[in-house]
């Protein structure tokens, strides 16, 4: 069972995707972070903020949400560890290593390599 979490939990943090495996195993610790903003006038970066969320979901991968709208200091971290000055959500991280970002992230999807794109593998 997927369950989404969008309530705070920390600085701007959520958490979503729960689920046990099929073999009754509980998933590691949470280690996928989706940096993404609440505040946006954009229909594409809400597009695709929504789409990385309802396909992790879709995959059972466990992630958190960090919204950098809570501040300037979340936003420029999100930018500091992707190493882009100009990076706007959604950014994805595995811990503190830097995935990529949503065109990365659609790639990945088109080659079936999601786990191997978020270092789950």
């Amino acid at each position: 069972m997927v369950r989404s979490g969008l309530g705070g939990s920390g600085a701007g943090a959520a958490i979503a995707g729960e689920e046990t495996h099929k073999d009754g195993r509980r998933p590691a610790a949470m280690v996928v972070k989706l940096y993404y903003t609440t505040v946006t006038a954009s229909r594409e970066v809400k597009s695709q903020q929504s789409e990385v969320m309802r396909i992790l979901e879709s995959k059972g991968i466990q992630f958190e949400l960090i919204d950098i709208s809570v501040g300037n200091a979340v936003r420029e971290e999100m930018r500091t560890k992707a190493g882009k000055p100009t990076a706007v959500p959604p950014q994805i991280f595995n811990g503190d290593d830097y995935c990529g970002d949503y065109q990365m992230f659609s790639e990945a999807v088109e080659d079936d390599a999601v786990e191997k794109f978020l270092k789950l593998d």
